[in-house]
């Protein structure tokens, strides 16, 4: 085992002045105590949150829901405001992870999560994301996780939250505190980045940043929510591709199609020219296929997930028939639209 020094903080200001290039923040750990185990993260320090008070609360403001870091995956989606307002997010959570690592995992945590790719596991494997500058075995290699949108030539990684998709979806704001005690407001949206040449560097957290709260906006009344999550197997598995969708008709038209789509971009991936394309429209297996069309059209970066570009267009177009009221969860044979 790699030694590391061990700090508790009791307060806000505690964890700021704790936090450097070399430390990182444990709270559930159930991501980088596994990292840690097999050496692909090797912090000098953990600097442990979990007894600041503040950080396990979901409140209500005005329409708004604010989630604390520290609130559990079990505990936000089994909240009542939750369920009634944002079922979208409580539906993405439970189809997560296992029922014993959701009563651990934390909201922050889920966000900040590391990528599955196998060469990032695999200290053997060059990977930029886990050593800076040592190149990317995937580019030459194999891997069925990889991602299909927004890569580089020095990632091909794959962000895997389910979380994270739908409050993207959502619209959610992550609230951040700096060490100076000053707090901003991101748009999740804005809060991951792409790889580009630097794919260690995955959101905008400064090394003594720390994500406080995520903001939902008031809820989007009327739509109707789906989280669709292909996996190998129904049981604890990370998705090949998710897609997270609110969809609201009235009069026969789509007036409103808020989506994002998982486990096929460096973070949870938007297409507002997809959206763009449905508003306005009568639901129509002809208008999901041609929406479809268009958020698939681009070649895969890497082979091994070539396959992902039709199950995620034959994805999409269930997701939309469901939430448009034409078929119900079961109602559609995707493998023949």
């Amino acid at each position: 085992m790699i030694p590391f020094d061990y700090t508790r903080a009791d307060a806000l200001e505690d964890a700021g002045k704790a936090l450097d290039a070399q430390a990182e923040v444990i709270a559930g750990g159930t991501n980088l105590l596994d990292l840690m185990k097999i050496q692909v993260m090797t912090p000098e320090k953990l600097v442990d949150i979990t007894r600041i008070d503040g950080l396990s609360e979901i409140s209500k403001d005005g329409d708004k829901l604010r989630i604390g870091a520290l609130v559990t995956n079990t505990a936000l989606a089994n909240d009542a405001n939750v369920r009634k307002g944002w079922p979208l997010l409580s539906r993405a959570i439970l189809a997560g992870a296992s029922a014993q690592i959701r009563n651990k995992a934390t909201t922050g945590g889920n966000l900040l999560q590391r990528t599955r790719c196998p060469y990032f596991y695999d200290t053997s494997q060059a990977c930029n994301k886990r050593a800076p500058g040592t190149g990317c075995a995937a580019q030459g290699g194999s891997g069925r996780m990889l991602a299909l949108f927004g890569t580089s030539e020095h990632c091909l990684a794959a962000h895997p939250s389910d979380m994270a998709t739908a409050m993207t979806a959502l619209d959610a704001v992550i609230e951040i505190r700096s060490a100076d005690g000053e707090t901003r407001q991101v748009p999740i949206q804005a809060f991951y980045q792409g790889p580009g040449d630097m794919p260690h560097i995955e959101n905008v957290l400064a090394e003594d940043d720390l994500v406080t709260a995520v903001i939902l906006p008031a809820p989007l009344e009327g739509t109707h929510q789906v989280y669709r999550k292909v996996r190998d197997r129904a049981s604890y598995a990370f998705a090949l591709l998710t897609v997270a969708a609110a969809v609201k008709v009235e009069d026969g038209k789509i007036v409103r199609a808020d989506m994002a789509f998982g486990s096929v971009a460096p973070h949870p991936f938007q297409n507002a020219d997809v959206t763009d394309m449905l508003v306005g429209q009568a639901p129509s297996d002809a208008l999901f296929a041609k929406a479809a069309d268009a958020l698939t059209r681009a070649e895969a970066p890497h082979p091994d997930v070539e396959y992902k570009r039709p199950l995620l267009r034959r994805t999409l177009i269930a997701t939309l028939r469901q939430a448009c009221g034409l078929s119900d969860a079961h109602g559609v044979d995707i493998a023949k639209v």
